[in-house]
């Protein structure tokens, strides 16, 4: 089958062709949460241990669940990453990435907190992103009893998480009260605009379509997406000034309905003087290394971004061999 057929990576093929073609609604949604609870509990390796804890929330708001994983095996300070999950700004808790979190903590020796954010359509912004940023606050605040490097701290997420790990950088960027020194944009949900374009190959993208994403950004802006304004902080690629933003790393897939706007986003970084490590999959979709996770090209992918949070939180290579699980 060549390329022209069929768009996507020889890895991923056999995914694709599996994946339904679901449209997120408001009657969807309430099936996929419903199912998102029956997700079995993560077994976990013995070397990294997990708590949930709850943080004090934004002013007015509940708090904020977190979900922590701690290398057992690590001794003395470590760096630390703030996790937010994807799922379109409308799906989703902590306990989906578990894996992910915990490989984060046994592979770097690094405290991993990830936040189990409000969702919208019944919390739209600004509640998510600042549970998330609550979580940060509390996290700086505590670098001490957790046993944290304040000056080495990361943010990162994946999808909707990325896009609120990349409004999270410009809101701790404009606050000034926290720093945190690198961000992981996986595939990130950046700009509402998309929802409005009519030139994108609809039929090569998977995990995440069209309509779905119009869904997701009405839901979290609470009103149709692609207008001419949006508050501050909501669309992180309709900020006109990126300079002074912590490092990036972003990865995205040739056939993923974000691919355009992630690299506009990246080469904007670039010209405002923010370093931007950018990472293209050919032929990967959305959310590609969470529905194949044993997929060489998911292996390499997850491998690369790992590196890449192993270099921003030990920019010594000496640290960093100290500092590694067991």
């Amino acid at each position: 089958m060549n390329r022209a057929a069929n768009p996507f990576h020889p890895d991923l093929q056999r995914a694709a062709r599996l994946i339904p073609n679901v449209t997120v609604t408001r009657p969807v949604l309430a099936v996929m949460r419903f199912l998102t609870r029956l997700q079995p509990a993560s077994r976990f390796p013995e070397a990294v241990e997990v708590k949930d804890v709850r943080v004090p929330g934004p002013e007015g708001a509940p708090p904020v669940r977190v979900r922590t994983y701690r290398p057992r095996t690590v001794q003395g300070p470590t760096p630390a990453l703030l996790w937010i999950h994807g799922g379109g700004y409308v799906l989703g808790r902590p306990e989906m990435d578990d894996l992910l979190c915990a490989d984060f903590a046994r592979e770097l020796g690094i405290l991993v907190v990830s936040v189990d954010y409000r969702l919208a359509p019944e919390h739209p912004f600004p509640a998510p992103l600042e549970d998330c940023y609550a979580a940060l606050r509390w996290l700086f605040a505590q670098t001490e009893a957790l046993g944290v490097l304040p000056e080495r701290i990361a943010i990162g997420g994946a999808s909707a998480g990325g896009g609120l790990t990349a409004a999270l950088a410009q809101l701790t960027h404009d606050r000034g009260e926290v720093r945190p020194v690198f961000q992981l944009l996986v595939y990130p949900m950046l700009d509402d605009r998309t929802t409005t374009r009519t030139d994108l190959d609809l039929t090569i993208h998977r995990g995440w379509n069209q309509g779905s994403n119009v869904f997701g950004w009405r839901s979290y802006l609470g009103r149709e997406p692609g207008g001419a304004q949006v508050p501050a902080h909501a669309v992180p690629a309709r900020r006109e000034d990126l300079s002074g933003l912590p490092p990036a790393w972003l990865g995205v897939g040739t056939c993923d309905l974000f691919h355009d706007e992630d690299l506009a986003y990246a080469r904007r970084l670039e010209a405002a003087g923010v370093p931007c490590d950018v990472t293209v999959v050919p032929g990967a979709f959305h959310g590609f290394d969470a529905i194949a996770r044993g997929a060489g090209v998911t292996r390499e992918f997850r491998g690369l971004y790992t590196a890449a949070l192993r270099r921003a939180l030990f920019p010594a290579s000496g640290v960093a061999e100290q500092a590694k699980a067991g």
